[in-house]
C-alpha cells in the first residue's frame, strides 16, 4: 500500500523528517536551518508536557529562520490535550510559518502526563476512544466547523476556531500508532499513518516492546488498508526509525540491536524501523521498504541528521542543495 502526502510533496517521493527538541536557542535555530538546507522534509518536535520544550513555541522559533521546511508536533498526546487549545496552536504555527504547519497525534502512553493534568490514565480502549474523539474535533476546528461533544471521553461545547485561521485549507494530519483500531481510523481519515512499531508499554512508561516481525508489520498494514478502503487517495505510510548507523559492518551492528528486540539480524534489517549499513546499503533498504511495505516517509532522530545527508542526496528526484550538500527538500 502506498499513497500521497497532501502538503505539496510529489506522489510517492521518499522523504525524511527530523524529530528533535530544543535545549538552547542558538543550537535550535541552527538545527532548523541545517535540516532545511540538508533536504529534510520537516522538522518535528516531540510533545511530552513537563519533559520537553513546548513543541509549538519551538517550531514557531524554527519558522522564523526557515522558509520551506515543514513544521509539526510528533506526536501530541490527545489524552491530555484539549481540542480547541491544540487547534489554536496548530493554526497559529501555520500562520507564522506561512503555511508550513503539520499535526502529528497519538493516543499517548506516559502515565505521568495524565497525572500532571489530574486525570487517571485510561486503559487502552479508553485512550483509543479519547484519541479518535479529539482528533476528529481538532480536524473539524481546523476545517472551520463548530464542535459540540458530550461524551465520557470528551466534552466540548460550541467550540469554534474563529481566529487565527490556518493559511492552508487543510493541515496535514499524521496519526502515529501501532494500535489496530487507530490504524484503521488513520487509514480512513489521516493524511499520513505514522507506523511506530510499538508494542506494550514497559514499566517505565516510556519504552515499548517492539512489533517489528514481518507478520506484525503486515498485520498493521492490513488494518490501514481496511480503513482506507473506498478513499480516492490513501494515506502515506511513514516509519519512525529508532536506529540509524552508517557503518561498513551492518551485520555486527544489527546483531547487537536484534538481540534486544528478539529478532535475528536479518529480520531486523528487513524492518523499516532501523537503517543500518553503508550509504549504498541504506539507500537500497529505503527503496526495498518502499517496494515491500509502501513506506515512503521516514522520521529520524537528531543524531541522524548529518549521517543521512549522503542518503538524502541519493533519493530519487533530489536536486542539488543550495549549500552544496547534494540534497534539498523535494
Amino acid at each position: 500500500m502506498a499513497g500521497t502526502v497532501h502538503d505539496g510533496e510529489a506522489d510517492l517521493v521518499t522523504v525524511f523528517s527530523l524529530q528533535a527538541t530544543p535545549t538552547d536557542a542558538a543550537s535550535w535555530v541552527g538545527l532548523a536551518r541545517r535540516a532545511e538546507s540538508a533536504g529534510y522534509a520537516a522538522l518535528l518536535a516531540a510533545d511530552h508536557p513537563g519533559a520537553v520544550a513546548s513543541p509549538f513555541v519551538a517550531l514557531a522559533a524554527a519558522a522564523s529562520v526557515t522558509t520551506t521546511i515543514g513544521l509539526g508536533s510528533y506526536v501530541s498526546n490527545l489524552g491530555v490535550r484539549e481540542p480547541i487549545l491544540l487547534a489554536a496552536d496548530v493554526a497559529t504555527l501555520d500562520l507564522v510559518s506561512g503555511g508550513r504547519a503539520r499535526l502529528g497525534v497519538g493516543a499517548g502512553h506516559t502515565p505521568a502526563e495524565w497525572a500532571a493534568v489530574g486525570r487517571v490514565r485510561p486503559d487502552v480502549a479508553g485512550r483509543v476512544r479519547r484519541c479518535m474523539a479529539v482528533a476528529e474535533a481538532v480536524r473539524a476546528l481546523l476545517d472551520g466547523y463548530p464542535v459540540t461533544v458530550d461524551s465520557p471521553d470528551l466534552v466540548a461545547r460550541e467550540a469554534r476556531l474563529t481566529s487565527p485561521r490556518p493559511v492552508r485549507e487543510r493541515i496535514p494530519l499524521t496519526m502515529g500508532t501501532a494500535n489496530s483500531t487507530l490504524l484503521r481510523w488513520a487509514g480512513a481519515h489521516a493524511d499520513v499513518v505514522g507506523l511506530t512499531g510499538f508494542g506494550r508499554t514497559l514499566a517505565d512508561g516510556h519504552r515499548h516492546e517492539a512489533r517489528w516481525r514481518v507478520d506484525q508489520i503486515e498485520a498493521q498494514l492490513a488494518h490501514v488498508a481496511a480503513g482506507a478502503a473506498g478513499r480516492d487517495t490513501p494515506p502515506a505510510l511513514e516509519a519512525l526509525v529508532q536506529t540509524v548507523v552508517v557503518t561498513d559492518d551492518a551485520g555486527a551492528v544489527a546483531a547487537e540491536q536484534a538481540e534486544r528486540v528478539g529478532l535475528t539480524a536479518t529480520e531486523l534489517l528487513a524492518t523499516p524501523f532501523v537503517l543500518i549499513g553503508t550509504v549504498d546499503e541504506i539507500v537500497a533498504a529505503v527503496a526495498a521498504h518502499r517496494r515491500r511495505w509502501g513506506v515512503t516517509r521516514f522520521v529520524v532522530r537528531r543524531d541522524a541528521l548529518e549521517p543521512l545527508v549522503p542518503v538524502l542526496a541519493r533519493l530519487p528526484g533530489a536536486p542539488p542543495a543550495p549549500d552544496g550538500s547534494g540534497s534539498t527538500r523535494p
